[in-house]
């Protein structure tokens, strides 16, 4: 059947950077397939992932090799042979869990083919070993049969089963020790890329460990400079309230401005009003002198109109009259006067004040 999927998920893709062992490579733009494949000639598994036309993994899963959760959405493996640390990325922390347990069955799958593979190698040495060791016994005990002619003839067929069936297993042991050589090698480079590995998981492990330092720091920075935002906006909404303050105060200047100028505007009427008042005071003054003089005058007239009592009564009908009015006049002038004493206090009031 060759090789099939058993296993599709979509991560992001990353790669321990080769130079400083430290940061993350991003080997994917976007999130891929990621794929477990299952080889049934081979009895192998792989990791296998494709962005486009470039692999991006192709990791054969050995039962040496961990996957190792670093964060909720995050996990890692390392692989020796490609001399190299994968990363991937998930969506979830369930697809995470969900792939970490797929690899863990690959990795005791791949264990279990390990030990049938090598209880297979141990059968066959085992039965060489077997096999080396009765081969002589059987050419003894065809020796003890017939002549010479008769050990030729009947021993013959069987020992060149046994030779051949010996070279056979000859070379057999001879491939497995190669082998058993060749796995020793392989086994010390595991076990010197597993040493390397480990020693790239504990800086990849201090390294999450200052990066959950730089966050933590981070986070601190941001959330003061969220305070110091917020503090900024209370200060913008002071100066916005003071803004609208000094609005209404200019209006309420203005206002008190236009009231002003109506304040100057009676004043200026009350002070041309105080400039007809000299002029009030004068005509009163020659009022009163003229009725000064209209009264002597009427007492002249007495003693001349003793004898025209008729133009005496007129007369003395007019001036009272005229003393009617006059009366009026007099109380009419003393409440102008009054209000002019009044208006002058006022004034004089306005002129303190002001």
């Amino acid at each position: 059947m060759g090789e099939q999927p058993i296993y599709t998920t979509r991560a992001h893709v990353f790669q321990i950077d080769p130079s400083t062992k430290k940061n993350w490579v991003p080997a994917s733009k976007q999130a891929v397939t990621v794929s477990y494949f299952y080889d049934s000639t081979r009895n192998s598994y792989r990791i296998i992932s494709v962005d486009g036309s470039k692999v991006i993994i192709n990791s054969t899963i050995t039962p040496n090799m961990t996957f190792t959760k670093t964060s909720q959405k995050f996990g890692q493996w390392a692989d020796s042979r490609a001399n190299t640390v994968f990363g991937l990325g998930f969506s979830s922390e369930q697809q995470l869990s969900k792939f970490a347990e797929k690899f863990q069955e690959v990795k005791d799958a791949a264990k279990m083919a390990r030990d049938k593979s090598e209880e297979k190698v141990e059968m066959v040495i085992n039965n060489s070993q077997e096999s080396e060791r009765q081969t002589p016994s059987a050419d003894q005990a065809s020796s003890f049969n017939g002549t010479d002619d008769e050990k030729i003839s009947i021993v013959s067929p069987e020992a060149a089963q046994l030779k051949t069936e010996n070279e056979r297993l000859k070379s057999v042991v001879e491939q497995s020790n190669a082998n058993t050589k060749k796995w020793e090698t392989e086994l010390q480079t595991l076990k010197e890329n597993n040493a390397r590995l480990e020693d790239a998981l504990q800086e990849s492990s201090s390294n999450v460990e200052s990066w959950k330092k730089q966050f933590s720091t981070c986070k601190e920075e941001s959330d003061a400079l969220r305070q110091k935002i917020a503090e900024l906006e209370a200060q913008c909404n002071e100066a916005n309230q003071e803004k609208q303050k000094n609005a209404q105060l200019t209006a309420r200047v203005k206002e008190l401005e236009a009231e002003l100028q109506e304040k100057e505007q009676e004043l200026e009427n009350l002070r041309k009003q105080a400039e007809i008042i000299p002029q009030l005071m004068g005509e009163c003054d020659s009022i009163t002198a003229k009725l000064k003089i209209a009264e002597t005058r009427n007492k002249e007239l007495e003693g001349r109109v003793e004898g025209l009592r008729v133009d005496i009564n007129d007369s003395r009908q007019k001036q009272g009259n005229m003393k009617g009015e006059l009366k009026k006049f007099m109380d009419i002038l003393d409440g102008k006067i009054d209000e002019l004493h009044e208006f002058r206090q006022g004034l004089s009031k306005l002129g303190v004040d002001n």
